[in-house]
């Protein structure tokens, strides 16, 4: 009896085993019944019928890396490329997942590698270090595009390594080195010209620095010139005003007369010093002859130096 009881419960629990499935968050699992797609069990508590219906696969819908394995690559310029990438993708459709494809996952990395060397076979070797975003985005439409059918998304291709022959490296670097000395030959070339033009430019500024300095001082000279002239000018003919002013007053004209008189005897000295004769008038002892005739010494000094006396 209780082997009985042991052989029911051991049934029991089989049973259960086989007939609850509890499928965990972002997976989805496959039943066949009779060896047919069934159903796919979301996830959560799900009931199977026991020995009809069976768990045939189990995928994961998270996002998933896919290493690429590296694979050399012929540009378009016939150089060796070795190309090194990683892949992520997604499972949207189990079923197709299940039985689209034997193997997905080989799959993808076969037309990955496939896809990768025919978009770099239509690239120069400098294109394909700077067309990366290009080549990443036609690998992942390419792909894309054929995994629709295995119930697979591919989300993006990264490339993690372009790596050209040794030899290639090496030009490259000897191409790097000689544009960098070039730059810096041009460099240096662009700051001694430069510097010849700051050069130029500062003689130049000082010389019409210094030119505009002698033309204000040649102005400023004039000014000073022209302004001593003006003031002796009004000086002269403020003293001229003032003595027409005084020969109008009362006694002006006799001091006038006085003042000729003795320029008249001044001039006679300095005529006898040099030896000078001159015609004077005969009778000396009027005054009012003498000073016409020094009037007219006067207004002409120097017309008649070598008119001889008169006796």
């Amino acid at each position: 009896m209780e082997i009985v009881a042991l052989i029911i419960f051991f049934i029991a629990v089989l049973f259960i085993a086989r007939s609850v499935k509890v499928v965990p968050q972002q997976n989805a699992w496959v039943v066949e019944r009779l060896g047919r797609y069934h159903a796919t069990l979301a996830p959560g508590l799900n009931i199977l019928v026991p020995f009809v219906d069976r768990l045939a696969y189990r995928h994961s819908l998270k996002e998933i890396p896919l290493d690429v394995p590296s694979q050399i690559c012929i540009t378009r310029d016939n150089t060796q490329l070795t190309v090194d990438g990683i892949l992520y993708f997604q499972v949207t459709d189990a079923m197709r997942a299940s039985y689209g494809s034997s193997n997905y996952i080989l799959a993808i990395t076969q037309l990955a590698q496939t896809t990768l060397r025919s978009v770099i076979g239509k690239m120069e070797l400098d294109r394909t270090f700077e067309e990366r975003e290009v080549i990443n985005g036609s690998v992942v439409a390419a792909l894309d595009e054929a995994a629709l059918n295995w119930g697979v998304k591919v989300l993006r291709y990264e490339i993690k390594d372009l790596t050209p022959p040794a030899a290639i490296l090496h030009s490259m670097q000897a191409q790097i080195t000689a544009e960098r000395e070039k730059r810096a030959l041009i460099a240096a070339s662009e700051g001694r010209r430069q510097e010849q033009i700051n050069i130029a430019t500062g003689e130049r500024e000082a010389f019409i620095a210094r030119s505009e300095g002698q033309k204000q001082a040649e102005i400023n000279k004039a000014q000073g010139e022209a302004a001593a002239i003006l003031a002796v000018a009004e000086a002269t003919a403020g003293a001229i005003r003032q003595v027409a002013a005084a020969i109008q007053s009362p006694g002006g004209e006799q001091a006038v007369q006085l003042k000729v008189a003795e320029k008249a005897v001044e001039a006679y000295a300095q005529l006898a010093q040099k030896n000078n004769t001159m015609i004077v008038p005969g009778n000396m002892s009027e005054v009012s002859a003498l000073v016409a005739s020094a009037m007219a010494l006067m207004r002409s000094p120097a017309t008649h130096p070598g008119v001889a006396r008169q006796a």
